[in-house]
């Protein structure tokens, strides 16, 4: 079984905060062990409580539809939740939720070695960008040690707000470039940075 599997069943019988005790299923995240790309949302919603899979409902329709516009499908990247069990009643997850999961994500980064994190919403920006706001920085990204931090709305955004659709179909359509710009410029360890296309 690889790292990421034995992971993933560590994480279903978890019990470092109460989410569990209200969830169906914990929702570990999935994707290849060698995805470049990694999206992270904030928590399970009921679908994805349901199926014990990241991203299922309809924000998840239109993540999907996202990743195909820019040539790529679910299963070439890793989807996973800053918080990997449900909140009841889809509440915010409270900071003491989001710093018990804290470590499994970290484990998650370090066996996938993305080569870029998008961030979905406010939750996961704040995890990565700490103190800044989402309508500021969406779009935009920074490079650390090698890993692109990219921040978009998340995709449940489009659907309460009309209007940040096509705000956040044109942020996804700049992961390409990104993606292709770091591989022109590869530098280890540097401080971090905004890319230059911003």
């Amino acid at each position: 079984m690889s790292a990421l599997s034995e992971l993933g069943k560590e994480i279903t019988v978890c019990q470092r905060c109460d989410l569990y005790k209200n969830a169906t299923h914990a929702v570990p995240g999935e994707g290849p062990e060698n995805a470049d790309i990694m999206f992270i949302g904030e928590a399970p919603g009921a679908n994805e409580d349901q199926q014990g899979r990241p991203f299922v409902g309809a924000s998840g329709k239109f993540l999907d539809q996202l990743i195909a516009s820019i040539g790529l499908s679910r299963d070439q990247v890793f989807i996973a939740n800053v918080v990997k069990h449900r909140p009841p009643e889809n509440r915010e997850p409270l900071p003491s939720e989001i710093a018990a999961c804290k470590n499994w994500l970290d484990h998650q980064i370090a066996i996938i070695k993305p080569r870029m994190i998008v961030t979905l919403g406010r939750h996961s920006m704040a995890r990565f960008f700490p103190d800044k706001t989402i309508s500021k920085i969406h779009g935009t990204a920074e490079k650390r040690d090698g890993v692109i931090y990219f921040a978009m709305y998340h995709p449940a955004a489009a659907l309460h707000q009309g209007n940040l659709r096509s705000e956040i179909e044109k942020d996804m359509l700049k992961i390409p470039g990104l993606l292709d710009e770091m591989q022109e410029k590869p530098q280890a360890a540097e401080k971090p940075q905004q890319m230059s296309m911003f």
